[in-house]
């Protein structure tokens, strides 16, 4: 559950980010509908996206074979073009933003500022990610008990006065505690 919400926080975050960009390089009215915008963007994201993907893939798999190098990387980007487009088209019709314009500005653009915002997002989802789940720890630490998880966790710390190896190697890893927690919590799912 953790999992989903922080990766849905960092993304709803990241899409308010896209959705501002799309308001101020075309004529799109995004406004204050830029909030559920984005919710209705990072849920068609995580769900839509996947779907159209799997489909889109099979169906160009089938002639793949008969396309060269260059055609494959071009059918590929068309691809993943019309799979923002089609999330763009459904962002407007769930929401209040408004596409202004000509055809180009307000159905062929905002796609593609899209599309290079899935691959900004791609290259540094990992570090969003663990930024925020280390607010959530720290949001669900203080939710718990307050000062009575604060305790606990100052008495599971008293109990470990030795220092092993592996502890100390830990030490030098350069991860902050709830780095280390997040990534114990990877290799147990």
């Amino acid at each position: 559950m953790k999992a989903w919400i922080v990766r849905f926080v960092s993304l709803y975050v990241f899409n308010v980010v896209v959705l501002l960009v799309i308001g101020l390089l075309t004529p799109a009215h995004v406004g204050w509908a830029v909030l559920w915008a984005s919710v209705i963007l990072t849920l068609a994201e995580l769900f839509v996206k996947p779907l159209l993907q799997g489909a889109f893939a099979k169906s160009a798999a089938e002639s793949a074979g008969d396309r060269t190098r260059i055609g494959e990387a071009l059918v590929q980007l068309l691809l993943v073009l019309a799979v923002a487009a089609i999330i763009w088209i459904i962002t407007l019709v769930l929401t209040g933003v408004n596409a202004r314009g000509s055809w180009f500005w307000a159905y062929v653009l905002p796609p593609v500022i899209i599309a290079i915002g899935w691959a900004v997002y791609a290259r540094i989802d990992d570090r969003i990610e663990a930024r925020a789940g280390g607010y959530y720890d720290r949001a669900t630490a203080g939710i718990r008990g307050g000062r009575a998880g604060a305790d606990a966790t100052a008495s599971a710390g008293a109990g470990t006065s030795g220092i092993t190896s592996a502890s100390a190697a830990e030490a030098d890893d350069g991860l902050t505690p709830e780095q280390r927690k997040m990534l114990d919590d990877l290799g147990k799912s």
